[in-house]
């Protein structure tokens, strides 16, 4: 539905004419909703518009209307909210455009009034509202609560609240002089906290369009405490049988009295009344806090059968209410005669290996009741190896005696608690203690905590140092205890253990008194005893193995190619060598443990690096290519061999290579032989010294075994003279082989007789003789860089030129 008015003014200018055509139309219409025919209204042809522009205004950025050219239709293109378009809440809401047609150009003013549709709910600003209400609120007491809003206008806006059911709580309605409208919530019952600490609430809001819509807001009211509730008892008497002579401080009885308050109102102190007499006072206290009442002097049947106590809860609010009761205590008649103990000698120190069935200690027990209540026993009821044993002539005479046969390391002392206990009803009973302190008896040998120690020693330690601390335990006491440390005497190679290690009498610290050598000694292995100073005394020993760590003490030495030392290696190849084929190899020994005698070569430096490679790990040095005419006939190269030790040692060697047109001659003629090479160091130069004197009759008895083997007969086949040895003898054809430098058979037999498991050495002999090489085996142990290893070595090569 729409309607419309038409204002025509005239302009000034002809043919411009302005007009002023007002709409009204519902929001939220649907796109495309025909709004009116504006063709009609302006007295326009319809068919006329579509030769024509038009134009219209834009609001908010959005174009909210068009015109059909066709039918003059004026149309909605985009929805319209009222609460957007007209954000001040009032009752009418206009949209002013204009409309532009041109040819000839005419403006008409367009006023789009917007009626309002309930298209929004009413809210609250706040949906939860706390209130706090004291329970001595009087009736008709007023609270404000937050009003809601509701965008829309007119009918659609805010019509009624309502607040859900309460028989405590209503609300009023009013109004102001804008028309906006405020809820009280009023109070129309009293509230009582200790029967309703908390009531909820609902507050509805309703606005009057249809369909009706509404908001709900939560109304929270707590109620605050007042003092209205005194302190009540149980019962308003209480009465309790007690007996005479209780303990002091034996519980009678815990007063409960509740207040139904909080907080400090229900906080309650209890007091005796005025009608509570001294005496009463005096024998019982009460707890002003827990209401607990108990006994604070002697009660005795024969000065007072019974006793009154009047007694009041007050609590603490600020008109403070309370209440009263009444306690009977009925005193009841007892054995009140406690039995006694008495100790007639008494043993508080013995020795631990006191034999069973010693007399510890003679007790008496006696009691004044007669009849029943005087019979009385005497008992231990603790699980000690102690026993108490009844004189048969005198019922009330024990022996204290022992039992089981006692140990001061686990148990230094006992505290044998005697009980004695009458037979009245309830019986009385009393207690003594008696405490008996164990000597110490030297019966523990040291112990320590380990049966064998592994103890790691870096080699070229300091002498002196601190390997580690052996201590042993022992339980016992005073000079049982104190104990000392030896090193059991052993001797390894006529070398005692005192000689190596010292220990600490006094606390087992254990000292190296030598530096040691990983590449002489590897471990050690000997007793250690700890002896207490008892009498008699008593030991114990325990194992001790000495490891010895390897250090990177020892650089590689290089045995191959072999020159004198600092010299420089000097090899002859054929310029016509094929590409890959062997020139040299260097070979280098390192005396360290496995890891660090670990090598690798590389080359230090080298005349052309293209020309020659180096295997890293066999020391092969090989041609890349081969010789052209621009190369020079000497080659120099320097190859440094590097252990795997942090930090790395090395040692280098200089080969100079020099390129002939021709073979060389033939080995028959050249000058050097693999038969010995010493493979000491300076650093052997000291175990050769001190194991001189010992190596001497063994060197002995070697060269005349070997001497008197020597003499047998040669057989007829080419076999060596010798026991382990090997003899071989070189011909022309070797001439042909492909290292022609020499070392070139040197490399390939000690290579050969390595792979065997020998060890082959070399030295020049004078020309002309025939090359004789000695391999010995390895597992002989003349490997070892010792002096009776070299010496049995040159024997064997001696024996070995002779037979040849």
């Amino acid at each position: 539905m729409h309607f419309w008015t038409t204002v025509i003014v005239l302009c000034a200018v002809w043919p411009c004419a302005l007009s002023v055509t007002r709409y009204s139309i519902a929001e939220e219409m649907e796109r495309g909703s025909v709004v009116a025919n504006l063709a009609a209204d302006l007295g326009l042809e319809p068919g006329g518009l579509a030769q024509r522009e038009v134009k219209l205004d834009i609001f908010h950025n959005k174009k909210y209307l068009d015109v059909n050219k066709k039918t003059g239709e004026l149309y909605i293109v985009e929805k319209m909210d009222r609460e957007y378009l007209c954000p001040t809440k009032t009752t009418s809401c206009f949209l002013k455009l204009d409309v532009v047609i041109e040819s000839p150009l005419r403006i008409f003013n367009i006023e789009l009034g917007i009626t309002d549709i309930n298209d929004n709910a009413p809210h609250f600003r706040r949906d939860r509202v706390e209130l706090d209400v004291s329970e001595s609120a009087t009736p008709g007491e007023r609270f404000s609560l937050p009003n809601a809003v509701d965008p829309d206008v007119g009918i659609n806006t805010i019509k009624t609240y309502k607040l859900s059911v309460s028989e405590h709580f209503t609300i009023e309605i009013q109004t102001g002089s804008d028309g906006t409208q405020y809820v009280d919530l009023v109070l129309t019952k009293s509230l009582d906290r200790e029967e309703s600490a908390v009531h909820n609430l609902i507050l509805t809001a309703v606005d009057g369009g249809v369909p009706v819509r509404s908001g709900t807001a939560s109304i929270i009211v707590r109620v605050q405490d007042t003092n209205d509730n005194p302190p009540r008892f149980d019962k308003q008497t209480y009465t309790i049988n007690m007996t005479e002579n209780s303990p002091i401080g034996t519980l009678v009885m815990k007063l409960n009295a509740t207040d139904l308050d909080e907080g400090l109102n229900s906080e309650i102190v209890y007091s005796f009344t005025l009608y509570t007499s001294e005496k009463t006072q005096d024998v019982f206290a009460l707890n002003p806090t827990t209401g607990e009442i108990t006994v604070k002097g002697t009660i005795d049947y024969e000065d007072m059968k019974f006793y009154e106590m009047h007694i009041e809860a007050r609590d603490k609010g600020t008109h403070p209410l309370l209440g009263q009761s009444k306690v009977v205590v009925q005193v009841t008649d007892m054995n009140d005669n406690y039995p006694e103990i008495t100790v007639q000698s008494v043993k508080n120190t013995v020795d631990e290996n006191i034999p069973a069935g010693s007399v510890v200690a003679l007790v008496d027990i006696s009691d004044r009741d007669t009849g029943e209540n005087g019979k009385v026993s005497l008992s231990i009821n603790q699980n000690l190896p102690f026993m108490l044993n009844k004189s048969s002539d005198r019922p009330m005479h024990y022996k204290l005696i022992v039992s089981e046969p006692l140990d001061r390391e686990s148990v230094p002392e006992y505290d044998i608690r005697l009980i004695v206990t009458d037979a009245g009803t309830p019986p009385l009973s009393d207690n003594e203690t008696i405490t008996v302190h164990l000597l110490d008896v030297n019966d523990n040998a040291p112990q320590f905590p380990q049966s064998f120690y592994t103890i790691r020693v870096m080699e070229n330690n300091a002498p002196g140092a601190l390997l580690s601390s052996l201590t042993a335990f022992d339980p016992d006491l005073h000079e049982n205890q104190y104990l000392v440390y030896f090193i059991l005497e052993k001797e390894i190679a006529n070398t005692s253990m005192s000689m190596l290690f010292s220990i600490n009498p006094e606390n087992g610290n254990l000292y190296a008194l030598k530096t040691f050598d990983y590449e002489i000694e590897k471990e050690f292995l000997f007793h250690i005893e700890a002896r207490d100073s008892g009498s008699p005394p008593l030991s114990s020993n325990v194992t001790v193995h000495i490891i010895i760590v390897d250090q990177n003490d020892n650089a590689p030495v290089i045995v191959s190619p072999w020159r004198a030392h600092g010299s420089v290696v000097e090899e002859k190849i054929p310029r016509s060598t094929d590409k890959g084929s062997l020139v040299s190899k260097v070979i280098a020994l390192d005396t360290d443990s496995v890891h660090n005698s670990r090598i690798t070569y590389q080359f230090l430096q080298v005349t052309d690096a293209t020309l020659f490679s180096l295997d890293q790990y066999n020391g092969e040095i090989r041609t890349m290519r081969m010789f052209s005419y621009r190369d020079p006939r000497h080659q120099r190269l320097i190859v440094v061999a590097k252990d795997n030790g942090q930090p790395a040692l090395s040692a280098t060697v200089t080969i100079k290579l020099s390129t002939v047109e021709t073979a060389v001659k033939a080995y028959s003629d050249m000058t050097e032989v693999p038969l010995e090479y010493d493979i000491f160091s300076d650093l052997n130069l000291y175990l050769v010294i001190g194991l001189g004197s010992v190596s001497f009759l063994l060197l002995i008895t070697i060269l005349v075994t070997i001497v008197l083997k020597c003499q047998k007969p040669k057989p007829s086949k080419a076999a060596p003279p010798c026991r382990n040895s090997v003899i071989s003898e070189r011909n022309s054809t070797i001439a042909d082989s492909t290292l022609v430098s020499n070392d070139a058979y040197w490399y390939s037999l000690f290579l050969a007789e390595t792979r065997k498991g020998k060890l082959v050495v070399r030295q020049p002999v004078p020309k002309g003789s025939r090359y004789i090489v000695s391999s010995i085996p390895r597992g002989t142990g003349l490997t070892d860089t010792s002096d009776s290893a070299a010496s049995t070595l040159q024997v064997r090569v001696q024996c070995s030129i002779l037979n040849s």
